[in-house]
């Protein structure tokens, strides 16, 4: 009965540090991913389990079942229409934003060239552009803008020299944007100028000037680049 006990018990490092103890709640495989694409918006079981290719529903609900015990996440009802049962970080899960930034800008060094196994996901773009964001370019900026990868939407908000990103569908952006996930992350990587994505179709502009995107990727760009632009 005492190993069986043992084996169920949470897992801990069982050292009186902060990082010892902030590891034991977020130390698992997918946790900071989870918290990753929940830093954009309360997300239905479903979206997070598509999003993180490769977690296994038996994974993706224990997960959760530990962030909601550790209090990072809580359930939800979104109001009419949409009445969804969703997952959003409580204010300890919003604290870990800057780690998570942090932690993007840390990893940068060793991304390298995508391997053949590598999944580009959305979602993490539109949190590495909190990570990348250039206050003194998007300086006098006022701007919104809808962006539109596969069936994901996304906001990107410029306003005082701030830049927020959420997952949701603005209510009057000045731009709407569409393009695929490898487009993304060669403008982000300015692996192709904005002007040449658009001339080569790779994104459509349904709403805005050209200049748009411009400035977009002028402002949320990467700032070492993996290939040279074309």
């Amino acid at each position: 009965m005492a190993t069986r006990a043992a084996k169920s018990a949470p897992r801990s490092y069982d050292q009186y540090c902060a990082v010892a103890r902030g590891l034991d709640v977020i130390g698992d495989r997918w946790t900071l991913l989870l918290v990753r694409d929940l830093l954009l918006g309360p997300k239905r079981y479903k979206d997070l389990l598509s999003g993180l290719p490769g977690i296994g529903t038996n994974l993706l609900a224990g997960r959760l079942r530990e962030l909601e015990g550790t209090g990072l996440i809580e359930r939800t009802v979104l109001p009419p229409p949409a009445g969804s049962t969703v997952y959003q970080l409580t204010e300890a899960g919003q604290a870990l934003e800057p780690a998570v930034v942090a932690l993007g800008r840390w990893g940068a060094r060793f991304l390298g060239q995508p391997r053949k196994t590598d999944v580009m996901v959305p979602r993490a773009y539109f949190v590495a552009m909190r990570g990348v964001f250039d206050a003194q370019a998007a300086a006098g900026i006022t701007e919104t803008y809808e962006v539109r990868i596969a069936d994901l939407v996304f906001e990107v908000r410029l306003a005082g020299g701030r830049l927020t990103t959420s997952e949701r569908r603005p209510s009057n952006p000045d731009s709407v944007l569409t393009m695929d996930v490898d487009t993304l992350n060669a403008l982000m990587f300015r692996q192709i100028k904005p002007s040449a994505a658009i001339a080569k179709g790779r994104v459509k502009i349904e709403k805005g000037d050209h200049k748009a995107l411009e400035r977009l990727v002028r402002i949320v760009a990467f700032h070492s680049r993996l290939s040279s632009a074309t």
